[in-house]
């Protein structure tokens, strides 16, 4: 049971950074450019943890199968969820409000729910995630835990930006992410839980499956959000991140 609260705690502390984020995008006029700049550094960070931490370990316990089947169901899924909240109003949940504006909840009733049900959809996997990894050597995986964390910076900051642009006031911003920062680590603890008695591949493909979604809502939500502003520097501003965190995971 210690292990399981440690495996909550992780996700509890890279949850928080969703409220941090909120807490500048809401309560601080953070120019467009610098959101665009921290959300492509937050994808390059990501995109490296899922390819060394996630991947690279699924395909070292399971093998390219079931890691390539994990992953294409995890996108899969996280897919058909987006689409099914994009068409209630959460299409551009992770949007500031520069471009593309978020709907209130008078120009379409239930988005936000919706907003609310996707920035959940969204944090998920990324805390399973990081529950997964205590179970190997009883030891959280620090690389994870940081590029989750460096990420969500930027998923709270554009968000929550978004939400005030759309007439949302502070108990919902802050109520939103303040329950993602509590499901976050609720996701980690039941990651250790449930599968602390599975096999080494059952967890392997968990942890594809994982890696599939946290893919599927870089490309789909955050690169579409810093590519408004950085353009043609994106590429190298991803690069940056992915090399942080590919530097982090060979310390």
């Amino acid at each position: 049971m210690t292990d399981a609260l440690v495996a909550g705690g992780w996700g509890l502390l890279a949850g928080s950074a969703l409220l941090v984020g909120a807490a500048l995008g809401y309560l601080v006029r953070v120019p467009q450019r610098v959101i665009a700049y921290v959300m492509a550094f937050g994808a390059g960070v990501l995109l490296s943890a899922v390819s060394f931490e996630l991947l690279g370990e699924a395909h070292k316990e399971a093998g390219l199968g079931p890691t390539a089947v994990g992953t294409l169901l995890g996108a899969a899924a996280y897919t058909a969820g987006n689409v099914w909240l994009a068409r209630r109003g959460a299409r551009h949940r992770k949007r500031s409000g520069h471009r593309e504006q978020q709907p209130s909840e008078e120009q379409q009733a239930g988005s936000g729910s919706a907003l609310a049900l996707g920035a959940l959809l969204d944090g998920v996997p990324e805390s399973a995630a990081i529950g997964v990894s205590l179970l190997g050597g009883g030891t959280v995986s620090l690389v994870t835990v940081a590029a989750v964390f460096i990420s969500n910076v930027p998923e709270g900051l554009s968000s929550s930006a978004g939400m005030r642009a759309a007439g949302r006031g502070a108990r919902y911003v802050f109520g939103v992410w303040g329950s993602i920062a509590a499901a976050s680590a609720l996701s980690a603890l039941l990651g250790y839980v449930v599968l602390g008695d599975m096999s080494p591949a059952v967890v392997a493909t968990v942890t594809a499956v994982a890696a599939g979604a946290i893919l599927a809502m870089v490309g789909d939500t955050m690169i579409p959000e810093a590519y408004e502003e950085t353009r043609l520097a994106l590429g190298l501003i991803v690069s940056c991140g992915f090399l942080v965190s590919f530097g982090l995971s060979h310390l």
